[in-house]
């Protein structure tokens, strides 16, 4: 009897994680992940998607440290790469968006480029973590090749990731600040947006992997497949991203 009603547990939790997809998702996605998610609870009821926000870096260590994660929603490909080397990551790696560098402010005219960085105006300048956030690794491409790293290298003043060097600019603890674009696509981030030619920089091909446990989820596998559809195409190009 013991062992049947421990069977039947089991069997119960399974189900019950069924239910529920855990994604690490890029800091860059946290809007357009909100859409993404109520449409896809609105058309499965009874299945709850629940993201964890960060520098696709620190989600990456998370994963490899065992955190419970079903897919991992990266900024670029390199990180999901990264993941499948080390052994903790299942499947096909897919590109489900392409992202956009800007430089954006509240408090200056950004509008003419980014050689409004060396003015005296400009004493701070807000990046995400080169090594951890692909979208400061692309922020210290754009300023070396345009030849003003050594210039404003000083000003730089770093952010754990995406979502934090969008609040160091907001709040004025930068006075700009290198961003996603789909993180200046909201009603709160009124301000000036320049967006940086994108042949100044790698492409920001964000994809997504499904981590190595997923087996035991495939709510995770419809999730994915539905990032990937026609339905999100719209939501992706509201907050600036190019849909492959």
């Amino acid at each position: 009897m013991k062992r049947t009603i421990f069977f039947l547990l089991i069997l119960f939790s399974i189900g019950a994680n069924a239910q529920t997809v855990k994604v690490a998702a890029a800091a860059n996605l946290r809007y357009v992940f909100e859409e993404i998610d109520a449409a896809y609870e609105k058309a499965n009821p009874g299945v709850k998607v629940e993201a964890n926000f960060g520098s696709s870096g620190t989600l990456l260590q998370q994963i490899v440290n065992g955190a419970d994660f079903d897919l991992f929603m990266a900024a670029d490909n390199s990180f999901p790469v990264k993941l499948k080397e080390q052994g903790a990551a299942s499947g096909e790696m897919l590109t489900y968006a392409l992202g956009k560098l800007v430089i954006w402010s509240n408090t200056i005219d950004v509008s003419k480029g980014l050689d409004v960085l060396t003015t005296p105006a400009v004493t701070r300048i807000a990046i995400a973590k080169p090594d951890l956030a692909p979208y400061g690794d692309r922020a210290i491409e754009t300023l070396k090749k345009a030849g003003l790293y050594e210039k404003v290298k000083d000003k730089l003043v770093y952010a754990d990731n995406i979502s934090q060097t969008a609040q160091f600019a907001q709040t004025g603890n930068a006075e700009v600040g290198f961003l996603a674009m789909s993180l200046t696509m909201t009603p709160e981030m009124k301000g000036s947006t320049y967006i940086i030619d994108p042949a100044g920089y790698k492409p920001v091909e964000q994809s997504m992997i499904l981590v190595k446990k997923w087996k035991a989820n495939p709510e995770a596998v419809k999730f994915m497949k539905f990032v990937l559809s026609p339905a999100c195409k719209p939501l992706f190009e509201k907050y600036g991203y190019i849909v492959p």
